[in-house]
């Protein structure tokens, strides 16, 4: 047993607590601690706060009373560890608070304080606190510290100022890889897709090396674009590098050749990978629904739930390919079964994109009336895409202009977004559909009027490695007329064959 009477030294104090498991002993060496007045001492109290801050004895409101009382001197080291242990906690916005009281108490951070506090404000996505503390580094002339300069990135990036972050980028005057992939994550994140390619290239250009995450973030951009042909590449490259093909890689190659219709090769990664988790048979299981292939979808997720071969129970990204799966098959009781499995058997409680998806599927098979009160049945208010899509079903089958459901459905959408341009176009296609043509005309009368225009449709052809992006009624590029040619030739030539 140790005889905390006989502690007389800092040495003798540390390495007693460097020995301690108990959280019981750490309360009672803290008491010896402070009756021989050794917590004057900066190493042991941050010591103590270390162990309440992060250890398995966490107590951050402990923690906090110790820095407050007893940091006497102008260290930064304990508000420091307070600071980290609050960023990696549950309420990371406690830890901005931290800071400024140390600023009031006059303690100077270092280049260490910094970072966590950015970490934070990015988690609670607080931007005028976090552009004061950008502000009030550079005062300590610590803005030039590449650790600071990356956390700096992934804040405004966080907070959606991909302005910013590229700015705090591109005025480093010392980068690493992880400032890299800090840049490509914020243009990533902010589906700035073309500059995040064009920032792996420039890296590459810059004789660094990519790494796992940097292949994983171009992956995604890949997949977000369906650029087939640079996804390729990437897995060119990391069979030539002999990168070991870890959860992470496997999942986002799977991805990338799920979402752009290479299910084959999704397959044959999917089949290869030794290690898989729950995104990865997500992920598998999006692609395959997504572009019609419903059952192998479907006993894919019973291979997945088959707890003799694997252990990895669903998430909710794996229910929204599940209930993908059954929209697009027509499966409406199964939809409804697998609907309230999430839930009950699973504990997943649905989110909004849930039950815009049962709505799809309700909507999809022609059941308007029961596709509307399960709306009306919903546990929140529904957001405009879930109207939205009941909507766009409406326009597809005739029953809603007797049952009215389209009526109610389109005055609800028009009072919730009264200005989106997309929304008057579907209501103008539905009365179009039933042959009304002048209310057809009043809602094209309306938008133009109000000068609302629909985003224009957009498509991506990934030819000869090379992604071209044409939009509706924008056809007069010349650069793009030897496209046209070959999609001319091809259209001719599938004709030719049928």
């Amino acid at each position: 047993m140790v005889r905390f009477q006989t502690l007389t030294n800092k040495q003798q104090c540390l390495n007693l607590l460097n020995s301690l498991h108990s959280i019981t002993k750490l309360h009672q060496l803290q008491a010896q601690i402070h009756l021989n007045s050794l917590h004057n001492d900066t190493h042991i109290l941050s010591q103590l706060v270390y162990f309440f801050s992060l250890s398995p004895f966490k107590n951050l409101s402990h923690a906090r009373k110790l820095v407050f009382h007893f940091s006497n001197n102008p260290s930064p080291i304990s508000w420091n560890i307070l600071i980290r242990g609050y960023a990696s906690s549950d309420s990371p916005i406690e830890s901005i608070w931290v800071f400024k009281k140390m600023r009031e108490n006059g303690v100077k951070p270092n280049k260490l304080t910094y970072p966590f506090i950015f970490k934070s404000c990015a988690m609670a996505l607080v931007l005028c606190e976090g552009k004061q503390v950008h502000a009030d580094l550079v005062k300590f002339g610590l803005d030039s510290d590449v650790y600071v300069c990356n956390n700096m990135i992934n804040f405004y990036g966080c907070c959606k100022k991909i302005v910013y972050a590229r700015k705090v980028f591109d005025e480093m005057c010392v980068r690493t890889i992880v400032s890299w992939n800090s840049v490509m994550t914020a243009c990533v994140e902010n589906v700035w897709l073309s500059d995040g390619i064009g920032y792996f290239f420039k890296m590459r250009d810059c004789a660094f090396e990519p790494d796992e995450t940097s292949m994983v973030l171009l992956l995604s951009v890949c997949a977000e674009l369906g650029y087939l042909s640079l996804g390729r590449w990437v897995h060119s490259q990391l069979i030539l590098k002999g990168m070991v093909l870890s959860v992470h890689l496997g999942t986002a190659l799977v991805d990338m050749y799920g979402k752009s219709g290479a299910l084959g090769y999704a397959r044959v990664v999917f089949e290869r990978m030794e290690k898989r988790n729950v995104w990865t048979w997500s992920a598998m299981i999006m692609g395959l629904a997504q572009h019609g292939f419903a059952e192998e979808a479907l006993v894919l997720f019973d291979m997945m739930n088959d707890k003799k071969s694997n252990n990895i129970s669903p998430n909710y990204v794996t229910y929204l390919g599940v209930l993908c799966a059954c929209s697009h098959a027509g499966m409406v009781d199964e939809g409804f079964r697998y609907f309230r499995d999430m839930e009950f058997v699973h504990g997943i409680k649905p989110m909004m994109v849930h039950y815009g998806a049962m709505v799809d599927v309700l909507g999809r098979a022609g059941h308007l009336g029961e596709a509307y009160r399960f709306i009306q049945s919903m546990p929140f208010a529904p957001d405009p895409i879930v109207w939205r899509t009941l909507l766009s079903a409406c326009t597809v089958h005739d029953v809603c202009d007797r049952t009215g459901i389209g009526d109610k459905v389109r005055k609800r959408l028009l009072e919730m977004e009264p200005k989106r341009g997309g929304n008057l176009v579907i209501v103008a296609n539905m009365y179009a559909e039933v042959g009304n043509w002048e209310k057809a005309a009043n809602v094209r009368r309306v938008m133009r009027d109000g000068g609302l225009k629909k985003m224009a449709g957009e498509s991506c052809v990934d030819l000869g490695g090379s992604m071209y992006r044409f939009f509706a009624g924008h056809d007069s590029r010349p650069d793009l007329m030897p496209v046209y040619d070959l999609l001319d030739a091809l259209n001719l030539h599938l004709k030719m064959v049928h």
